[in-house]
């Protein structure tokens, strides 16, 4: 379900490593290296697992040579397993499914439309073989979601074959780069906790052998929509009316 949320975030990353400047001289072969071998995804959160990660990342072969391990520094992101939804003095979810056609489905079909909208707990740690380095990528990482631009980024889903573009929100870029104490020696690692606000839509159709507009089949990734009233005829009633209005008439 926030598998969208993730890519969109993937991208926004992408972003925040080419407006990296490099400060020190590990900097400049980082920012030489390429985002696919600078940034990695970790499973859950990091925190109490940071040694073991930082591993994985040393035994990945970002050059294609078996003898020669990850370099540093690296940035690796974790999305915590948790959820929490979005507490209602920000926004609020559609609960109660309502009728609506998306903008861009051609066949115009009326499907079920719920909202979830959700907190999302992302983690990440900057981690480098000498301090200026590993506080450099923290603080430019700060500083990049605290620009006005920066505080959102888009992300898109698809039902019924017809995509849609959402924007989340990082919560606030007041945040921390908290150490991680840790017993490898030559490694200095940083952690930076934010909180996305993501609005993710819940598309339903009718169900196989229920009532439906017969744009699509019921059950696949065309699907039909709900019928509609497309057409109501007050002839009858017309002359219905027009028949007493003669038959009382003096």
């Amino acid at each position: 379900m926030f598998e969208p949320v993730k890519v969109g975030f993937g991208q926004y990353l992408t972003d925040f490593y080419a407006s990296l400047v490099a400060t020190t001289q590990p900097m400049t072969e980082y920012l030489e290296r390429g985002v696919a071998k600078s940034i990695a995804w970790a499973p859950s959160r990091m925190v109490d697992a940071a040694e073991e990660m930082l591993a994985a990342w040393q035994r990945n072969d970002t050059d294609s040579a078996p003898t020669q391990p990850a370099k540093l520094p690296a940035i690796l992101v974790a999305m915590d397993q948790s959820y929490t939804p979005t507490g209602r003095e920000f926004a609020r979810q559609i609960a109660n499914s309502m009728k609506a056609i998306m903008p861009g489905d051609t066949k115009q079909r009326l499907f079920g439309l719920r909202t979830i909208f959700g907190d999302i707990r992302v983690q990440l740690v900057f981690a480098a073989a000498d301090e200026p380095t590993a506080r450099s990528l923290a603080a430019q990482f700060l500083n990049f979601i605290d620009a006005v631009p920066n505080r959102r980024f888009g992300y898109s889903t698809t039902f019924a074959g017809v995509g849609e573009d959402w924007v989340a929100t990082i919560e606030s870029p007041d945040i921390p780069a908290v150490a991680i104490r840790t017993g490898m020696k030559n490694v200095v690692m940083l952690a930076v906790d934010i909180t996305i606000k993501a609005q993710v839509p819940l598309y339903d159709a009718p169900k196989a052998g229920e009532p439906n507009d017969g744009k699509g089949v019921p059950g696949t990734s065309d699907p039909a929509g709900y019928p509609v009233v497309i057409e109501v005829d007050f002839d009858d009633k017309a002359l219905d009316l027009q028949q007493a209005v003669t038959a009382n008439s003096p």
